[in-house]
């Protein structure tokens, strides 16, 4: 059975029933020990990779958490988490190949964004024999995935299924906590301000807002081509205005608006959470990466959402499934 198929599985079961089951990853893994990426490689991880380059943030977090950083040779620019992070010598797709070579990395983790947009430089970072792996989970079902494939790349399965069995153990605690609030926030939650797009339903950013015990009003909104963020528009989030009790925004490199900005568009002067001064921003870091701080995430939400019922108890939750 592959890897993939069982995950939807052991979700559903930990879970309890209340996350839904989303599509299945672009990558998983096959035949007991070999990592098919989302660019289609077959990988076979026969040994441990023992000098990493990470060009992604998400990627370099997860390794840490594996306990991998003395692995890690090389990170992509503007880390900031762990502190630890920023110790490491920094390494850019911009950069020549050459400095990539001269590091001998056995393994560059990248995601598909890199594959897509710089085909010759990973092209020959290969052809140079060195591994390239390129991941990007966009929902919470492929984060499982994920984990697991960066267990086996490194070595670290038994600390990757910790990783798993923590955040099942934390959601659920959480799902628990939230599920006899009535009635619970309904909640706009704005990815990219200007151009009025919200997360899919699928995505990571609307599970951490649906443990949290909120609910999704743009719910209806599609996907813009296939990736975790979904065209809404102005008009149907004033449609909606009404039923807004709060208003959250992602905040980071995505999205840049301050409450004030939010506060001031046109028009939104007739939405509730504006009228009630509920505008709120989010680190984009702890709801749109595919990492342990999700819990993070959640546990935000939830004190913006029901702040003197949720922050006591969710961080008790959080706390003893770390341990």
């Amino acid at each position: 059975m592959k890897i993939k198929t069982a995950v939807s599985i052991i979700l559903s079961l930990s879970f309890a029933g209340l996350c839904a089951a989303g599509q299945p990853a672009d990558f998983w893994i096959e035949g007991g020990r070999k990592v098919i990426d989302q660019s289609g490689r077959r990988i076979a991880a026969t040994r441990p990779f023992l000098r990493i380059i990470s060009l992604y943030g998400a990627h370099s977090e997860n390794l840490f958490a594996l306990g991998c950083q003395e692995s890690i040779i090389g990170v992509s620019t503007h880390e900031d988490f762990p502190p630890e992070a920023r110790q490491k010598p920094v390494f850019s797709y911009h950069d020549d190949p050459e400095k990539f070579l001269a590091a001998r990395p056995d393994l560059v983790l990248t995601r598909p964004m890199i594959d897509r947009g710089y085909p010759q430089f990973v092209q020959r970072l290969e052809n140079s024999g060195i591994t390239v792996v390129s991941l990007q989970p966009g929902t919470v079902e492929e984060m499982v995935v994920y984990w697991r494939i960066l267990g086996l790349l490194t070595g670290r399965e038994a600390q990757a299924e910790a990783m798993v069995d923590q955040f099942n153990r934390a959601v659920a605690g959480l799902k628990a906590l939230t599920v006899g609030i009535h009635p619970k926030k309904r909640v706009y939650f704005e990815a990219i301000h200007p151009k009025m797009k919200t997360f899919s339903p699928d995505s990571m950013a609307v599970f951490a807002l649906e443990t949290a015990g909120g609910v999704n009003v743009a719910a209806d909104a599609q996907p813009v081509r296939g990736t975790n963020i979904a065209a809404y528009g102005k008009e149907r989030i004033l449609a909606r205005a009404g039923d807004i009790d709060v208003f959250i925004a992602q905040s980071g490199t995505m999205n840049q608006p301050t409450v004030e900005l939010i506060k001031a568009e046109s028009g939104f002067r007739a939405i509730r959470a504006v009228k009630a001064d509920q505008v709120y921003l989010i680190d984009e870091r702890l709801i749109s990466r595919p990492t342990l701080r999700l819990l993070e995430g959640i546990f935000e939400i939830g004190k913006i959402l029901y702040p003197e019922d949720f922050p006591e108890k969710a961080r008790e939750i959080i706390q003893e499934a770390e341990n």
